[in-house]
């Protein structure tokens, strides 16, 4: 028995349990703004001559993020409605009339939960999904009318979206070729009332990199249920008449494409051994052509578990294996020629390859890449196709135009640039769909058309180019000028003089309108749900380091703030790598944009609680590729610090009333600021990784692992300063974070570290959240624990 004297002293020393908490909502004025609808959503008809404005169900409540579901091999599974958990979804479709902006209504089911619509091919239907409680239905709308149906005789359709997209349109506008819940497959996998064994993993000793994934399988039931919700049976719906017909055995489809004519299916299916280390996509696979009736015509290859890529390598064997978009039936896909791996030295790293109907012969190269193959898009006409290649070490991306049918050429360099880049950024090629519903370039004679963000030292400022291939000289359509932002959703006319634009300012509301030359005619006239905040003052602020590398961040102040007025002040921001000071210094973001509060620019709402906040803080760590975290720790200060100095300069920041927040990456550089330095009061860290010997084969961008420069990973590892972290911070994770890394322990761990230490902390662990935030009454209750943090150790420090 302990004497007297000591219980009490225990007792006294004992910590207080920690006290159950409900969901607790920021303030009104708050409240009012993270509700406000978000603007409507656009997808353009092939036809070019209709466009459905979507809108989106922007927080989901708790309830439907805690509806029951599986973490089964990278994937969340919904098991009531056998498609992914908390799919993006929409409350309400309109049909708008490109011609002359008008509405037609569309007939949606009640309660709606809207997947993204897919178009037919001419563009005069439109299916999409609807999720229930119990199913994921099929409806067909006409676009002239805005009619809808369910799919099927009887709509009886029950789709299964497991693995993806379970709808896509045939050639002939009739046809859809469905991933549907195979019938009478029975219960799900009854759990053994006791184990029958333990679990075993094994390795050969050959070596295989493993990244920290999540939701990986682990045992034999797992396996079984993985088969059980992931297995489909591929059909054809005839859509005029209901009627449906199967196509092969049910089966584990990682893809299923039917070819531009419609006589052949590309599919891919996943088979066993599966492991309880890699995801889906890299369980074994058989991709094969099989005829319309479903029999195997050609086998384009049998691929193994791919349990041993390098480091930022790739799978062997065929891949990026997809139809041609202007041939009937053409296969074209991608071959390592590097055995995968990026550190062998070799002449060329890629080879694509191609293999027409009736699939008798031998596949046919027709193009070498240097780098690593990175993408490939088909031109509109002319038999040729853009192919794109990245070296990782310069961080430098080429395209390259090739012919089909000139194998093996040169090909012709078309760009050539650092993809970190931004102010030299050419653009991306304006996609189009040909007739028979396959994308490929929009090509008008010889020119293609390219949009980029339009980055400057300005600001963005995004812009329509007209590109002609012949003479490679580029020819400026469209800009967003001073004063607003305005970006080109489409192109609506071959010749590029009537576009689709979606356009916002300060203070108006983003909308879309049809832009032509110097007219705009508003498709959309959506007002402002939140005009009293339009008095938010925004502006990008250009600064340097203290060794001369240029930095900028957006200053935002609040609606009522006066000039002179030192005010407490957040820093948001995320860590990126760079190969040299130019590029790093390069200004993103644009101060013309409407300012909207929500996903990752929640922490912009503490503007309406008297905060300045310095977002998009630059914060680049600069160096080699290979050895850029040398440096990590002193580049992120003197980054902090910088900012911290100009905005104090600027006369808007107390400089004893400065926090820090981030996300991910953001929390990692939140915790280590916190323990490298003495510039903060405060920090918010979310869904962070603090511990990097727990990702032991890398993260982010670095290449090695810890065995290979385990003095980094313990330096950049602020669990391991955690007696030096005596700044206030609020820890906030997700129990269910699915991202490579975040496991929720390093919080757990991180907050035990710091308390331990005498360190002031607090954990908030999110019931049922993922990486990012969900739940209407998690984001709610995340506003509530960073505004009292920061209140309490800012406002009042």
């Amino acid at each position: 028995m302990l004497p007297r004297i000591v219980a009490i002293l225990l007792l006294a020393a004992a910590p207080a349990l920690p006290a159950e908490l409900t969901y607790q909502k920021p303030p009104h004025e708050i409240l009012d703004v993270l509700n406000a609808p978000p603007p409507p959503m656009i997808s353009v008809s092939p036809s070019r001559d209709y466009a459905i404005l979507m809108q989106p169900l922007r927080y989901p409540p708790i309830a439907d993020v805690a509806q029951p579901m599986l973490r089964l091999a990278g994937l969340r599974i919904d098991i009531h409605s056998n498609g992914p958990h908390l799919p993006f979804s929409s409350t309400a479709y309109t049909i708008k009339r490109l011609s002359d902006a008008s509405d037609i209504p569309v007939a949606t089911p009640p309660d709606a939960k809207l997947g993204a619509p897919v178009w037919s091919p001419d563009g005069k239907q439109f299916a999409f999904t609807n999720t229930t409680s119990n199913a994921i239905e099929l409806w067909i709308g006409d676009t002239a009318t805005g009619r809808t149906r369910r799919g099927g005789i009887g709509g009886g359709v029950r789709l299964n979206a497991v693995m993806g997209q379970p709808v896509v349109w045939l050639a002939d506008n009739r046809t859809l070729l469905l991933r549907t819940v195979p019938e009478h497959r029975g219960d799900p996998p009854a759990d053994a009332a006791a184990p029958t064994g333990p679990h075993v993993q094994e390795s050969s000793g050959r070596s295989g990199p493993v990244v920290t994934y999540e939701d990986m399988l682990a045992t034999p039931r797992d396996e079984d249920l993985f088969d059980y919700y992931a297995t489909a049976q591929l059909a054809y719906l005839d859509v005029s008449t209901g009627k449906i017909a199967p196509v092969g055995k049910p089966d584990i489809f990682e893809s299923a494409q039917p070819s531009p004519d419609g006589g052949n299916l590309l599919v891919s299916r996943v088979h066993r051994p599966y492991s309880y280390l890699h995801p889906v996509y890299l369980f074994p696979q058989a991709v094969e052509v099989w005829d319309r009736a479903g029999a195997k015509l050609y086998q384009v290859a049998d691929l193994p578990l791919a349990d041993r890529i390098p480091v930022q390598g790739v799978r062997t064997g065929p891949r990026a294996y997809e139809w041609r978009p202007d041939e009937p039936a053409s296969l074209v896909w991608v071959e390592a020629m590097d055995g995968g791996n990026p550190k062998e030295k070799v002449p060329h790293r890629d080879r694509i390859l191609t293999l027409a109907a009736p699939f008798q012969s031998q596949p046919r190269e027709i193009f070498e890449t240097v780098e690593r193959f990175t993408g490939l898009e088909a031109l509109g006409t002319g038999g040729k196709a853009l192919v794109t290649d990245y070296e990782r070490d310069k961080r430098w991306a080429r395209t390259i135009e090739i012919g089909w049918n000139t194998p093996n050429a040169e090909g012709r360099l078309i760009f050539s640039r650092n993809v970190q880049d931004r102010y030299r950024d050419p653009g991306r090629p304006v996609m189009a769909h040909l007739p028979n519903g396959e994308e490929a370039i929009l090509q008008h004679g010889d020119d293609i058309y390219l949009t980029a963000e339009g980055a400057g030292p300005s600001g963005d400022h995004p812009f329509l180019d007209r590109y002609n291939l012949t003479t490679q000289k580029s020819e400026r359509l469209f800009q967003s000028g001073k004063g607003s932002y305005e970006t080109v959703v489409a192109v609506l006319d071959d010749n590029g003089a009537r576009l689709l634009t979606r356009r916002e300012n300060p203070a108006e509301f983003p909308n879309y309108y049809i832009r032509t030359g110097e007219s705009l005619t508003a498709l959309t006239k959506t007002a402002d749900p939140t005009p009293q905040v339009r008095g938010i003052r925004k502006q990008i602020v250009s600064y340097k380091r203290e060794d001369g590398v240029p930095l900028s961040f957006t200053l935002y102040l609040p609606p009522d703030y006066k000039e002179g007025t030192r005010l407490p002040t957040l820093l948001w921001a995320y860590p990126l790598e760079y190969n040299d000071a130019d590029t790093a210094g390069q200004i993103s973001g644009s101060s013309d944009r409407f300012t909207q509060f929500t996903g990752a620019a929640l922490h912009l709402l503490f503007l309406l609680r008297g905060y300045a906040v310095l977002d998009n803080a630059a914060m680049p760590v600069i160096g080699d590729p290979e050895t850029v975290n040398n440096t990590y720790v002193q580049q992120i200060v003197m980054d902090a610090k910088a900012a911290i100095d100009k905005a104090v300069e600027m006369g808007v920041t107390d400089r004893d009333r400065v926090g820090v927040g981030g996300h991910s990456y953001g929390a990692f550089m939140t915790a280590n600021l916190l323990a490298h330095s003495d510039l903060f009061h405060a920090g918010v860290a979310e869904s962070g990784a603090y511990n990097r010997t727990l990702t032991p084969f890398g993260f982010q961008t670095e290449r090695r692992s810890v065995w290979e420069a385990q003095n980094i990973y313990l330096r950049m590892s602020p669990f391991l300063l955690a007696d030096k972290i005596k700044t206030p911070i609020l820890l906030i994770h997700g129990e269910a974070d699915n991202n490579t890394g975040t496991f929720p322990i390093q919080s757990e761990r991180m907050y035990q570290a710091i308390r331990g230490n005498g360190g002031t902390v607090r954990l908030v662990l999110l019931p049922l959240e993922s990486h990012g935030y969900a739940g209407r009454e998690s984001i709610e209750h995340v506003l509530w624990e960073e505004l009292n943090w920061f209140d309490k150790y800012l406002k009042k420090p």
